[in-house]
């Protein structure tokens, strides 16, 4: 028996309620199949089978990541002065901290670091809003207001000013982890 469904959990409940004798459980583009000696691993993909003997097979107790929340949610440009005015009068309204990455097209660590951010926006998506500043794209009025220095540099705005930073010029899994404490201080 193979099966394929865009929801693999409720194909799993089905069969699993129609024949007790067959388990399905998948993984991405991979099925495993429960047979009465073990189980099967199918790769529909490259036609692969392999036999699994129920000692060796390990599940996670999390199979299915929650489909309902994003896993990258991407960060909005501010453009000038007058955008970050709105954008610091519209999260005052709602009494939400905005995060801001200052970064530059040419800096390779300012490259590497924003998609990291923006799967790092996805975890805080209804309690902060993530923004960047490309430093060579806008006036410097702007770049000055943030009272930019360095690059990246990742600062929490909140009740219309600056309340702290982060100069991302090490590794990045550091600054990530520096970024998420300096989040859950002010959320």
């Amino acid at each position: 028996m193979s099966a394929l469904a865009p929801n693999s959990s409720l194909v799993y409940r089905q069969v699993y309620q129609r024949d007790n004798q067959q388990q399905l459980w998948s993984g991405g583009s991979c099925l495993l199949l429960q047979r009465s000696k073990g189980f099967i691993w199918v790769d529909p993909i490259n036609r692969n089978h392999k036999r699994i003997a129920k000692r060796d097979l390990r599940v996670e107790a999390n199979l299915w990541s929650d489909l309902s929340r994003p896993t990258s949610v991407d960060m909005e440009p501010i453009n000038d002065t007058d955008h970050l005015d709105q954008i610091l009068l519209r999260a005052q309204e709602l009494s939400q901290p905005i995060l801001i990455d200052w970064m530059a097209a040419w800096c390779r660590k300012c490259i590497y670091l924003k998609p990291k951010l923006e799967k790092l926006s996805a975890d805080y998506d209804t309690k902060l809003k993530f923004y960047y500043v490309d430093v060579n794209n806008v006036p410097q009025a702007l770049v000055k207001r943030g009272n930019i220095s360095k690059m990246p540099t990742i600062q929490i705005w909140k009740d219309g000013e600056m309340k702290s930073e982060v100069i991302g010029g090490h590794k990045v899994w550091l600054v990530i982890e520096e970024v998420r404490e300096m989040i859950n201080k002010f959320i």
